[in-house]
């Protein structure tokens, strides 16, 4: 490409905006970007893919870049003085989810995948799919899918397939990311209450999913996870085909399933047509569910069983998705990005079924925007329960929330003693650290739950087992 267009991402470490800045370098575009966090790992990821990245936001930066395109990412604002720059020079400007819209998805058979939970791990698990399936897809997703060891794939072949957030877009489009995504197949899998930041009620959050359904056009399919009363509450919404799929109801369901090895067994059936037997590499209920929204999309592919099963049995999930970090003294560590009640919930039980008697730590940081907040206190005290001993973290990043609008992590705590359980608040990790340290005993399973970094716990508390 002579004279390639040159794109700049304000915000560019993002894990979305990292994958878009590796997606344009790999459609041969010229890439740099800003960020006011520039650290590892998304900072060695874009000096691999040699991206110039400039720590911090300064309007000198674009004065130096002198870019054609500018990608604002949804972390910055009015006030960001190189969002203000852009503002001031006329130099385009767009948002990430228009970005990939337009340079990567038209044209293709777009495949999103929808919903409160299990959105990431099943865009990756369809991925994988599809690419042993030899059909060359294209994918974005936000996390590490362990298979392809990166977020994004640029293949050759008809299907994008690409993780549906219903997030806002940019300061300048407060529309959910997912609208801009073209779908063709729509994998709506469950919808609760979440991002309290942004919808402020149920009925805000309704409107947008609402929306995504009415945009799937008639030769369409969506795949509606019917387990959940929400999403039956909108699908009559869509002028789309619909699959309804679940495991207490749907015209795709799965049957009995059970724990098998360090995963799951089950059969699927269509209106009580045996469809098949298949087989998961990783535990819990939920990730069945996961794997039956890829099943039926490789029916409607016209993909056989055989081929379908050797993609799920080989999947490798996604990192942070109930990933065992180490284990020591057969003490197990595991990391989970688990944020809202029911994905704690789901996490734990997960783990239950396949130790019913050992017994199980939950470790949990209120970090994202919604467990943070006082809203959904009484169901964590309800999410805890498949866990014998529970310790919670402060609330990360206390100070930006009044205080009548905070969890309260001692309420946590004891309603979950209230509970029969044990169950501790912290004011540091190092105290965790040093708790589960002194009491952890051999056969225990330790899961630790945050949607963020929570200060390296996992390391630290796989050393300090070590040297005891």
């Amino acid at each position: 490409m002579k004279n390639p267009k040159k794109y700049y991402l304000v915000g560019i470490c993002g894990t979305a905006m990292a994958s878009l800045a590796g997606m344009l370098k790999a459609k041969g575009f010229s890439v740099s970007g800003s960020d006011s966090d520039v650290y590892p790992p998304m900072s060695t990821y874009l000096d691999q893919l040699g991206i110039r990245v400039y720590n911090g936001y300064k309007s000198e930066n674009l004065l130096d870049a002198v870019p054609d395109i500018v990608v604002i990412g949804n972390a910055v604002s009015r006030g960001n003085p190189e969002v203000e720059q852009v503002l001031d020079s006329g130099v385009r400007y767009q948002s990430m989810a228009e970005t990939v819209k337009e340079l990567f998805i038209r044209g293709k058979n777009s495949i999103v995948v929808s919903g409160t939970h299990g959105k990431t791990t099943t865009t990756a698990m369809l991925a994988w799919m599809l690419d042993v399936a030899k059909r060359k897809p294209s994918f974005l997703v936000g996390g590490i899918a362990e298979n392809f060891g990166g977020s994004f794939q640029l293949g050759k072949g008809n299907e994008f397939v690409i993780e549906g957030d219903e997030y806002d877009t940019a300061f300048f489009d407060k529309g959910p990311k997912f609208l801009h995504y073209l779908p063709q197949i729509l994998l709506v899998k469950n919808i609760e209450y979440d991002h309290a930041d942004i919808y402020p009620d149920i009925e805000s959050l309704k409107v947008a999913f609402r929306r995504v359904i009415n945009i799937v056009p008639r030769s369409g399919l969506i795949i509606a996870g019917v387990d959940s009363p929400i999403v039956r509450e909108l699908i009559p919404a869509a002028f789309s085909r619909v699959a309804e799929v679940g495991i207490e109801r749907g015209d795709w369901r799965a049957r009995e399933i059970a724990p098998a090895d360090e995963g799951m067994g089950f059969r699927v059936f269509h209106k009580d047509v045996h469809v098949g037997d298949f087989t998961i590499p990783m535990l819990g209920t939920f990730n069945v569910q996961n794997a039956l929204g890829v099943i039926v999309v490789g029916k409607e592919l016209g993909i056989e069983n055989g081929t379908i099963q050797k993609g799920l049995s080989s999947f490798k999930s996604v990192k942070r998705r109930l990933e065992l970090r180490g284990e020591v003294e057969r003490i197990r560590v595991y990391d989970d990005f688990a944020h809202h009640p029911t994905a704690v919930l789901e996490t734990l039980r997960a783990i239950r079924e396949r130790f019913p008697t050992d017994r199980i730590w939950a470790v949990f940081e209120p970090r994202s925007q919604t467990s943070r907040r006082k809203i959904f206190e009484q169901e964590f005290i309800k999410s805890f329960d498949p866990a014998d001993t529970v310790l919670i973290a402060r609330v990360f990043g206390s100070t930006k929330l009044a205080s009548d609008e905070q969890l309260s992590p001692d309420a946590v705590v004891a309603g979950v003693r209230a509970r029969g359980k044990v169950a501790e608040t912290f004011d540091t990790t190092d105290e965790i650290v040093d708790y589960i340290s002194r009491n952890a005993t051999p056969g225990d399973q330790v899961v630790v739950m945050s949607n963020g970094g929570f200060d390296g716990i996992h390391r630290k508390l796989l050393e300090k087992l070590r040297g005891r």
